[in-house]
């Protein structure tokens, strides 16, 4: 303890009045048994020395004017509350005892009291967690459960230790220390008085400040002061997010547009783009068609791949644009996510927010090289690349294959399927028959490589010529008979027999060999009638004039006779009906 300074005793006046009045402002009004102001009149390494205005001055603990972090709050001159308590008396060298901790207790007390009464809060900070709820410090220890401690429940309670707020008194007993607080009631008079305020200026098109709540996969909730709107993640962004927290984060200050009000349900829809204009307004004069720009691959499709042009407006590159020649199965063969490209704008259509680009057109086009290198007429050799039911494709150059369709395999062989013939990796010559650019089409034949065996058919099978054949197929309608490799022709059902047949079924049977008589070629259609019954009746009319020209060279009849008696009973013959019970030869 610091040694007193020694009081001066007023130095009294002649008058016995002036001695009285002195001696009792010496004894000043102060009564011990409450909370009282004093003075801080010194300090020393465990006390501090108060003066109330009473007869002598207190000494308090060093410990109860110390903070958190052990340093003293007070110095000499400051006036501070204290509590002096009657039933202590004096110490032994006739300090009065006085106590900081009491007074501050009381006062603390007191603001609880007030704070119930009157409906409001008391500050305090959150000390830590406790089972269903939290240790809290409102200069007395309470309870705040954990029910109370936000207007939404929350998972993450820790983040609330530490936090210094207002709370609302919920109960209190003063004797037994017991305080339970509550600061979800002050939030929600808060979020309730600023919630009529809002509602008085909510209206579609306001743009508002506020704070972002929640975040979920669809979108954010946001706090515009006491009531929560919902920002959809399709208004977010002209750009496209795959997720609200590409944007956004919970604590985030956000400026809105309210996109639409509902209030009778208190239902407010808010929109961030929507605040700036909208890229799509202005594509047609951005990317003009036939425009080269740089651009962000943003993502692949089976079908093609996505590139952002600008923040909010993306094109595709379609798989079939992305190459003059290589065959693509899937678009990251040529691109990847993340990539900057070149492309080239081919459509625009603003109304559905499409814009279609290519990869391929901003390099050269092979094709048109091709129908320059390749004239037509011209024979390349080449690998069989691929076999299909339409004809085998063989390759021209490195990502180029040539078309050789089916019909352009053989002049004369009826081909069921190309693999009758060749097979993946043979190594052919072919004819070029035409290059279309347009189209990226390379068309080869292999029989042009060879004279067209047609043009010989007529020579070879003059009509009226005997031909033999073998019989490949028998339709309701006649008989085909195979003439030599390739070369088929067919005999009419007509022309079956000089008798009617209804069945051709009935008389021949595949590989069945014919006789027949050429009746009519045509080379261009590729076809060739026979005839069984123009045969009979050649060969008749022949037996009949050998026998007249022996009959004749025997003198028994005039050639000149016997050839009209013929024509006589051929006419005959054509005039009588066939009997259906016939069948062998007239």
């Amino acid at each position: 303890m610091v040694e007193k300074e020694e009081t001066k005793k007023p130095e009294i006046a002649a008058g016995g009045d002036d001695f009285q009045t002195l001696f009792e402002e010496s004894m000043r009004s102060v009564k011990p048994g409450g909370v009282v102001k004093g003075r801080v009149v010194g300090i020393t390494a465990t006390h501090v020395m108060i003066d109330v205005g009473y007869k002598s001055e207190g000494q308090i603990p060093l410990q109860e004017f110390l903070d958190r972090d052990g340093k003293v709050q007070v110095k000499v001159g400051d006036d501070v509350d204290v509590f002096f308590d009657s039933s202590e008396g004096e110490d032994e060298n006739g300090d009065i005892i006085l106590s900081r901790e009491r007074a501050e207790n009381i006062k603390i007390w007191e603001e609880i009291e007030k704070a119930y009464r009157e409906g409001t809060g008391v500050e305090g900070v959150i000390l830590s967690k406790v089972k269903g709820g939290f240790h809290v410090d409102v200069g007395v220890p309470g309870f705040l459960p954990g029910s109370h401690v936000d207007v939404r429940p929350t998972r993450n309670l820790d983040k609330f230790v530490g936090k210094r707020d207002k709370f609302a008194i919920l109960k209190y007993n003063r004797p037994r220390g017991n305080v339970v607080v509550s600061r979800r009631v002050l939030l929600e008079k808060e979020r309730e008085s600023l919630k009529k305020e809002i509602l008085k200026v909510l209206e579609e098109g306001v743009i508002l400040e506020g704070t972002v709540k929640n975040i979920t996969s669809y979108g954010a909730f946001v706090d515009l002061g006491g009531i929560d709107g919902i920002l959809h993640i399709s208004d977010m962004s002209w750009g496209r997010i795959n997720h609200p927290s590409e944007l956004v984060k919970v604590g985030d200050h956000v400026k809105v547009a309210v996109l639409k009000f509902d209030a009778e349900r208190e239902r407010i829809s808010l929109g961030m783009k929507q605040i700036t204009p909208d890229p799509w307004t202005s594509v047609r004069e951005s990317y003009p068609v036939g425009a080269r720009i740089r651009g962000k691959v943003l993502s692949l499709m089976d079908y093609g791949a996505f590139v952002e042009l600008e923040k909010g407006v993306e094109g595709l590159i379609h798989i079939s644009e992305m190459s003059w020649t290589k065959k693509i199965s899937h678009p990251s063969n040529i691109v990847q996510v993340g990539e900057t490209v070149e492309v080239m704008v081919l459509n625009v259509d603003p109304n559905h927010r499409r814009i279609s680009l290519g990869l391929k057109q901003v390099l050269p086009n092979p094709w048109e090289q091709m129908k320059e290198k390749y004239p037509q007429g011209s024979v390349i050799n080449g690998p069989v690349r691929n076999v299909t039911d339409f004809g085998i494709f063989v390759g021209v150059e490195e990502g180029i294959d040539g078309l050789v369709h089916v019909s352009d395999l053989h002049w004369t062989k009826k081909i069921k399927h190309p693999s009758e013939l060749y097979k993946k990796g043979d190594i052919v010559d072919a004819k070029v028959l035409g290059v279309d650019v347009q189209n990226e089409r390379f068309s080869l034949g292999i029989k042009q490589l060879t004279i067209d065996p047609w043009k010989l058919i007529a020579e070879r099978y003059p009509v009226g010529s005997k031909v033999k054949g073998e019989v490949t197929s028998v339709p309701d309608f006649g008989v085909f008979v195979r003439l030599e490799e390739g070369v088929e022709g067919l005999i009419h059902v007509s022309q079956l027999s000089t008798e009617r047949v209804d069945k051709p079924s009935a008389l021949f049977k595949v590989g069945d060999p014919v006789d027949a008589e050429v009746i009519n070629v045509d080379p261009h259609e590729r076809k060739i009638g026979l005839s069984i019954r123009a045969l009979k009746k050649t060969e008749e009319r022949q037996e009949m004039e050998k026998y007249l020209k022996k009959e004749k060279a025997a003198g028994r009849f005039s050639f000149e006779s016997i050839l009209n008696g013929e024509l006589r009973l051929d006419r005959d013959e054509e005039a009588q009906p066939v009997d259906k019970g016939k069948t062998g030869n007239p």
